[in-house]
């Protein structure tokens, strides 16, 4: 599995120097807690493909990105363990920030399927 070193590492391997100025990264984990602050056990994690690419090439044309990297942990996580890997290249501030920001709402909403167990609760529930 990669680590956010292995998709910074590729992408300085086949980047234009010249077309970069800063890398930005995300590193998405299992929280301990539901977004409404219930304990949770784990998260339950799937991808559908196909919005996921799309996303990605969407966000590559972006004026000044030069490229972007990401990769989801699918299958049961627990608490603490990595879920979703973002890398951002590009070339200003200004430019790069908004597009790791996106790419992560947007993967998260359109392409990843999510269901946690909270704790002393049978059943999954789906995250939104």
């Amino acid at each position: 599995m990669p680590t956010l070193h292995d998709l910074v590492d590729g992408i300085k391997r086949h980047m234009d120097p010249s077309k970069v100025g800063m890398i930005v990264c995300h590193n998405g984990v299992v929280r301990a807690t539901s977004r409404a602050g219930d304990p949770a056990e784990y998260l339950d994690v799937d991808v559908k493909q196909e919005a996921w690419d799309q996303i990605l090439r969407d966000m590559r044309a972006r004026p000044g990105i030069a490229a972007i990297e990401a990769y989801l942990f699918t299958g049961r996580r627990h608490v603490g363990e990595d879920v979703m890997l973002v890398a951002v290249a590009g070339d200003i501030r200004e430019n790069v920030f908004p597009v790791l920001e996106e790419t992560v709402n947007r993967l998260k909403r359109e392409a990843v399927a999510k269901r946690e167990k909270l704790s002393g609760i049978d059943e999954e529930q789906p995250v939104r």
